[in-house]
């Protein structure tokens, strides 16, 4: 009964507005109290140790250096090159879209960054060049949720923090995954130019190519220094995310000039409003998983899949529903600290390997990024071109069906992942 009584409750507290970080701890603090044999100092000490946790020291490292490249007008750059390399293709703009895209979730690890930084550029230039608002919104929209896929990614940091996995071999399983989900992208791109007759960007010449990849090639280095060093030891995610916050800023200031040290306290105060956000979010959400886990929910959802036949293929499926359902009106963040303790006993009991389990639902809940209501990097998006959301959500499906499509193929050749 009580259950049921706080599950109304958080439904309640997310259909007034109440910020889901919020609507989380607030759902805590009352399912806790309700329970006589748990002292209320359970709440605070369950939120502390949620963040006890030396990987997720990479989170707020990882939000500094996207910051940094963003105010170091680095998506710039990455643009710039991006057109040179694709923009000659019918439609070479939205190409160019995904392709900076795939290039900037290899600097920021973050999706909304990357649909800010990218579309305040990409979705006016669009338009200005005779492309669709909708086409224009909804490329951009979807294809900045490679910035989750493609290493590093934050939310990778977060999953191997839950459940001890290695974040080198998820950084390194949601290459390929990336990879496919962009190419896709481009194919459905490159099927709309020729039915919409959409134009090429002018060739450029060799030497303007060449000073172009030059000033893009240091903010490119920054993915290969990141797995790199993890893969051969270097070392750990956390220092690796420190580390390319710190290559950030040298690039930033001493080679690019785009940054002085008197902007150093507003990307300071930046990266500390979104990092708490996150963060709390996280903290609230371990405190309402002991109250989740006072009614044994792992016992029940190991009792369900049981019954239904312990297939790891099914046990997928039904867990891309899951998350695609949750992310919808959820933040990809306290959705897996809510739930992937839940699911990942079962998926081990069925023989699911974690580094497969972690990719197919961070790639689930990067769809949420662009499915109302929540869809964050849909409504940013929407209000960059200035296009209601009906319209920019039916602009984004044929992208949501590829990564669809690419998240079937991780289900049945989990060695697309080469971990």
């Amino acid at each position: 009964m009580e259950l049921a009584i706080i599950t109304l409750l958080f439904i309640a507290l997310i259909f007034i507005g109440i910020p889901i970080a919020f609507s989380i701890g607030i759902t805590a603090l009352v399912g806790i109290v309700t329970m006589t044999s748990a002292p209320t100092t359970m709440i605070p000490m369950k939120m502390f140790y949620g963040l006890n946790s030396y990987v997720l020291l990479a989170v707020p490292l990882f939000v500094l250096t996207a910051n940094i490249m963003n105010s170091g007008q680095i998506s710039h750059r990455l643009i710039n090159f991006s057109i040179a390399l694709v923009g000659r293709k019918p439609g070479g703009l939205g190409h160019a879209n995904v392709l900076v895209s795939m290039l900037f979730a290899g600097v920021s690890g973050s999706s909304t960054a990357d649909t800010a930084g990218v579309g305040k550029i990409l979705i006016p230039n669009m338009i200005n060049k005779g492309y669709s608002r909708e086409m224009s919104v909804g490329v951009t929209a979807a294809s900045s949720t490679i910035g989750g896929i493609i290493p590093p990614s934050i939310t990778m940091v977060i999953y191997g923090g839950l459940t001890n996995t290695s974040v080198g071999q998820l950084f390194i399983g949601g290459m390929i995954p990336g990879v496919l989900i962009g190419l896709g992208m481009m194919f459905v791109i490159s099927r709309i130019a020729i039915r919409d007759n959409l134009p090429a960007m002018p060739k450029i010449s060799k030497s303007e190519f060449i000073k172009l990849s030059k000033d893009a090639i240091p903010a490119m280095i920054t993915p290969l220094i990141i797995i790199g060093g993890i893969v051969f030891g270097v070392f750990t995610p956390t220092e690796a995310a420190a580390f390319s916050a710190i290559y950030a800023f040298l690039v930033s200031v001493f080679y690019y000039k785009s940054i002085k040290l008197t902007d150093l306290f507003g990307i300071f105060s930046e990266t500390l409003k979104l990092s708490c956000l996150s963060l709390f979010a996280l903290a609230a959400a371990s405190a309402l998983g002991e109250f989740l886990g006072f009614y044994r929910i792992n016992a029940l959802a190991t009792d369900f899949f049981g019954q239904l036949g312990g297939s790891e293929y099914l046990f997928l499926f039904i867990i891309v529903l899951f998350f695609l359902f949750i992310g919808t009106f959820m933040d990809a963040i306290p959705a897996m600290v809510l739930f992937v303790p839940v699911v990942y006993p079962v998926a081990l009991s069925l023989g699911v390997d974690p580094i497969q389990l972690g990719i197919v639902i961070i790639i689930t809940l990067s769809i949420g990024l662009v499915t109302p209501p929540y869809g964050l990097c849909l409504l940013i998006s929407s209000n960059i071109g200035e296009l209601p959301v009906d319209r920019s959500f039916n602009a984004v499906l044929p992208y949501i069906l590829v990564i669809l499509f690419v998240l079937i193929g991780i289900i049945f050749v989990p060695s697309l992942l080469l971990v």
